[in-house]
């Protein structure tokens, strides 16, 4: 008798009611952030490319400001660059501790499918990045600047163009935006650090252990741990390293899961309280103060002649889409996975698409690798701009295609006929539930056949409204 076949496994199917809401409040402050983001980025390119104000862009960009005594006598393009978006980079630290002890990355098996998608997402589009200069003879210094997805940009990108995502495929874009995050902070660690203080990196070494011990010894109070995580910033920022990975690090060590009786985590109320002021204040300002690069018709000619810059923008429009979907079908194919009964695999591509929207991380990487160059700097800002335009037009029309489809699956996951503020596709199993709805079916029967019978009657709404109308 030959053995029982296993079931294979599903992925992007329908997630947990407490991941959905999750979800669901996570993605709306996103979507909200990625709006400002979207207008601060539009703001900045119409303030450095009208002639009258052009100038004072430059001015402001080029201000500087902060203590020269503790080594920050920084431009306010830096003061967003390193400052801001630590708070950022804290928010990611804290969604990847949350990812790993009560997401979908706690699971090995659920964690292969974002983490490879993820990961062939980032490799891809650096090969490209790279063929594309080593061909053309360009400077390989900028291989990392496709490799990021930014999930703001992309969720206001959806929001712009009135697409309903399933909860499936956007907790799966979340997800796969969380491990892109771990590994541009890595590649920010690794590859852009150039000299190193050792005894500023001890002090922020030391700094990071206190802020561990009060953690663990429950110690509350923002007045305790903002004024240590400044004093770690500007210790990490003088180390030579980085300063937004103090940013993660402190977002790492916070508490993800929940003690008995505990309605949220520790950290899950931090990122509560900090993600507004990271997704509505401190992206949008770095936008503002990064994205103001003047653009003309022979500047974007150049973004498709030079290799730096054609190579970012072939690397998020095709690296970025083959990479995520490329590396999503080849987890399923040898992990014997199925895709849910509800999407197919040119969903799957399309949502890959729509990951070749990168800003926030690539235009930082693209300051980071050609800062010494600052006319190739702001045309590989530029060729970021593009990329993600492109990237955003392909997954709209790719996106469009299904909306109606989309737009039911959603419906459905939001039905609540016995109005218990929980969707009924999590009550099929409960036999409560179908008790209720079958009341309801039974009262809502009872009522049709009364106002039948009393249309029958001549005493109905119908009968009364003609009796009025012939008086």
């Amino acid at each position: 008798m030959a053995a029982p076949r296993t079931r294979n496994r599903m992925f992007l199917g329908r997630l947990s009611l407490p991941e959905r809401n999750f979800v669901a409040d996570a993605l709306r402050t996103e979507t909200v952030g990625g709006v400002l983001l979207l207008l601060a980025a539009i703001a900045a390119l119409v303030w450095a490319n009208i002639p009258a104000l052009h100038s004072g862009y430059e001015s402001v960009v080029h201000h500087h400001l902060g203590p020269a005594a503790l080594g920050l006598d920084l431009s306010v393009q830096h003061w967003a660059a390193d400052g801001l978006l630590a708070i950022f980079f804290f928010v990611a630290g804290i969604e990847l501790k949350r990812e790993l002890v009560a997401g979908d990355l706690r699971d090995p098996r659920a964690a292969a499918l974002p983490v490879v998608a993820a990961l062939c997402g980032m490799a891809v589009p650096a090969v490209v990045y790279a063929l594309t200069n080593a061909t053309g003879g360009g400077s390989l210094a900028g291989w990392a600047v496709p490799t990021a997805t930014d999930i703001a940009f992309a969720l206001a990108v959806l929001a712009v163009i009135g697409t309903s995502l399933p909860s499936a495929l956007r907790a799966f874009l979340l997800t796969l935006a969380v491990v892109d995050d771990l590994f541009a902070i890595l590649i920010i660690a690794v590859f852009f650090t150039d000299r190193l203080n050792f005894a500023a990196l001890g002090g922020a070494v030391v700094g990071l252990a206190v802020f561990w011990v009060l953690l663990r010894k429950g110690v509350r109070g923002w007045y305790v741990y903002v004024p240590l995580a400044l004093v770690v910033w500007g210790l990490m920022y003088n180390s030579g390293i980085h300063a937004t990975i103090a940013g993660v690090a402190m977002g790492l060590m916070l508490r993800c899961h929940r003690h008995e009786g505990e309605e949220h985590s520790p950290g899950e109320h931090i990122e509560h309280l900090v993600r507004p002021l990271s997704a509505g204040l401190a992206v949008p300002l770095f936008a503002l103060f990064s994205a103001g690069v003047a653009i003309s018709g022979g500047a974007l000619g150049d973004v498709f002649a030079k290799p730096e810059t054609l190579g970012v923008v072939l690397g998020l429009v095709v690296g970025k889409t083959v990479g995520v979907f490329g590396g999503t079908w080849l987890t399923a194919r040898f992990t014997r996975a199925s895709l849910s009964d509800d999407l197919a695999w040119p969903d799957v591509f399309a949502v890959a698409s729509l990951a070749g929207v990168g800003f926030t991380v690539s235009l930082l990487i693209g300051e980071l690798a050609f800062g010494g160059d600052p006319a190739l700097m702001d045309e590989v800002k530029a060729a970021v701009l593009t990329g993600s335009l492109i990237a955003a037009v392909c997954a709209t029309t790719l996106l469009k295609v299904r909306n109606a489809k989309y737009r039911a699956l959603c419906v459905d996951e939001e039905r609540d006929e016995d109005l218990d503020g929980i969707p009924d596709v999590y009550e099929e199993d409960d036999p409560a539930y179908h008790l209720r709805m079958a009341d309801i079916h039974e009262r809502k029967a009872a009522e049709h056949r009364r106002l039948a019978a009393l249309k029958s009657a001549g005493t109905g709404p119908s009968a009364e409204s003609g009796n009025s109308t012939t008086a």
